[in-house]
């Protein structure tokens, strides 16, 4: 599971081969949410404030995210993308 970003407690990754649609995957505390790179859509539960956090981040991202979807579905390692600060 490659890392691509940490911030705020909060860990997200990306899997290699994963299924579709494009997603990443962000983890808080226990917590475990997919997060759909083109719309936003959230499946899981989250911390509403972490939930802010990781839905600003991914808005801030987006492209950063499609290009790193890529590479995992290609197999090669993705690019670390900035945190939220």
């Amino acid at each position: 599971m490659p890392i691509i970003s940490r911030f705020l407690g909060i860990i997200i990754a990306m899997y290699w081969d994963d299924h579709s649609p494009p997603h990443f995957h962000a983890k808080y505390d226990g917590y475990e949410i997919t997060v759909d790179i083109h719309t936003g859509v959230v499946e899981g539960r989250f911390p509403k404030r972490a939930l802010r956090h990781v839905l600003e981040w991914h808005e801030l991202h987006q492209n950063e995210l499609i290009e790193n979807w890529e590479l995992c579905r290609k197999k090669a390692a993705p690019n670390s993308v900035e945190p939220l600060e």
